[in-house]
């Protein structure tokens, strides 16, 4: 394959191509066809290199869910520039710090979140342009709709190799940590996801998940490379009810899903829908509780739940589950093209069936992290991808999670850095130590839990104290109870015992 076949935006222009004037994209009451958004983007890239969008510029894209998403992140490649997707869940800090760290020069946007990203973007140094998708974008705010105005332009020559995205992994406060991700590494795991989870009819897809994150991002290039074109319905954000009144109107076949969605539909009177069409959710992200799943099965005849497995640093995607050869438990095989070994501490390769670190080789493994060369020699060591996450492999080669990284939290499917919410508590000035580790919950997967404890003399309430972290670290990564003791536990080399305090968890103390 030519290296020049890799690049994201000759293959949209190959995807509209072969699908003519069919609807594609439904939203909030309409559909959109592949001739209109693609125009719509073609003629947005021109509107940005106009304005001084150079090649390899970064521009961050933080909006909710809507066909513009799409029509951005299409315009960007063609213009050559970086999308730099930002979760609509960050605090101002947040967002300002991953502005900072990319070097965005420009920064699209959606009308409610406009106060907060002017707001961050004022002290971003380099950033020119604030972009809003709104009507009335407001005094130096310039609009979506007047870009999308200007003449067309050639794709910018890219090649596999060039940087196409930065995704960041998680919490960044303080330091941003992004995932460089190439034209190559996008094309080849969507394509490769594509492939192995492929079940030809099954192509009236519902779509909930946020674009701004990874496995969105490649559900949507997936599309692109469908051999036959699918139907998309997007939610703007999850709503159970919303989700099944869409399932049974379109008669949808396929969900994305995160664990927690599986857990509130559970949570809805399934019954009163004519869901019959759903054939297939598929969901990552985080494991997916065995009890929800032989729950929604039961109560919806004829579904499987389908789990994958993967990472920002492998593109999105390592495993999914083949269609019709379901391991209840498992996540699946490895990618075509993906290589995935269980290494000991010491980096050598386990008997099959035995637990360690989950490790992977393929085309779709990122660059590395944006101007991060140490922790990119230590994460891609030896050639490999070091997951951290803790798995087997069986005889059949199927892959298998026992846990996650250590001290990650997994809330609601996103994954929240400890070591951020212990940051923004020390802030407050009555408080000495911190330590958060996450605490089992049936809906959400993961709730977050912090032990603290005060300086002599110094008086601080739980409540006061989740507050003073939800100003800084934004409401989804905030602790949702707060323990004072004595004194934190340490490890021998003088760090919060993160392992101690989930015992502390288990047994009852949080």
């Amino acid at each position: 394959m030519e290296i020049e076949d890799y690049n994201l935006a000759r293959l949209a222009e190959r995807s509209q191509a072969r699908f003519g004037e069919r609807e594609w994209l439904f939203f909030e009451g309409r559909w959109y066809t592949h001739p209109e958004l693609h125009e719509r983007s073609r003629r947005l890239a021109g509107g940005l290199v106009e304005l001084g969008i150079r090649p390899g510029d970064r521009v961050a894209v933080t909006m909710s869910n809507g066909p513009e998403v799409h029509v951005c992140h299409l315009a960007l490649w063609r213009a050559g520039a970086v999308v730099a997707p930002m979760s609509v869940l960050l605090s101002e800090a947040e967002l300002r710090a991953q502005l900072e760290a990319t070097g965005a020069c420009a920064v699209v946007t959606s009308p409610e979140l406009l106060r907060r990203v002017r707001a961050a973007a004022q002290e971003v140094p380099g950033l020119r342009w604030v972009v809003c998708s709104s009507s009335s974008a407001g005094p130096g705010v310039l609009r979506l709709a007047d870009l999308e105005a200007a003449p067309p332009v050639p794709i910018a020559p890219r090649s596999g190799d060039d940087l196409a995205a930065i995704l960041f992994t998680a919490g960044t406060t303080g330091r941003p940590k992004g995932v460089m991700l190439s034209q190559r590494n996008l094309w080849i795991c969507a394509r490769s996801a594509y492939e192995a989870a492929r079940q030809p009819g099954l192509d009236r897809l519902i779509v909930p998940l946020s674009l701004s994150h990874a496995y969105g991002l490649v559900v949507t290039v997936a599309a692109m490379h469908a051999a036959e074109p699918w139907a998309v319905v997007l939610q703007r954000w999850f709503e159970p009810m919303t989700f099944l009144e869409l399932v049974q109107g379109h008669r949808l076949q396929v969900g994305t899903m995160l664990p927690s969605m599986l857990q509130a539909l559970c949570d809805q009177p399934l019954e009163r829908y004519d869901l019959s069409s759903l054939r297939v959710l598929i969901t990552g992200a985080a494991p997916a509780p065995l009890p929800v799943v032989r729950e929604l099965e039961r109560r919806l005849p004829g579904l499987e739940v389908r789990e994958g497995y993967g990472c920002v640093e492998a593109g999105g995607v390592i495993s999914v589950t083949p269609p019709g050869a379901r391991r209840l438990g498992s996540v699946g095989k490895p990618l075509p093209g993906c290589r995935v070994r269980v290494l000991d501490d010491h980096d050598q390769e386990v008997p099959v069936g035995e637990a360690g670190e989950v490790c992977c080789r393929s085309p779709a493994v990122m660059l590395g992290y944006w101007r991060s060369p140490e922790l990119t020699a230590r994460v891609l060591r030896g050639g490999w991808l070091h997951t951290g996450d803790v798995g087997r492999l069986d005889e059949d080669g199927y892959l298998w999670i026992i846990e996650r990284k250590q001290d990650l939290v997994l809330r609601g499917g996103v994954q929240v850095v400890p070591g951020d919410v212990e940051g923004a508590l020390l802030e407050h000035p009555a408080v000495a130590a911190a330590g958060v580790v996450g605490r089992p919950d049936a809906s959400l997967g993961e709730e977050i839990v912090a032990f603290v404890a005060l300086h002599p003399g110094r008086a601080a309430t739980p409540a006061e104290l989740i507050e003073f972290a939800r100003s800084r670290v934004g409401g989804y990564r905030c602790p949702r109870e707060v323990h004072l003791l004595q004194s934190l536990p340490l490890t021998p080399a003088g760090r919060v015992d993160r392992r101690a305090l989930r015992t502390m968890v288990a047994g009852g103390r949080g």
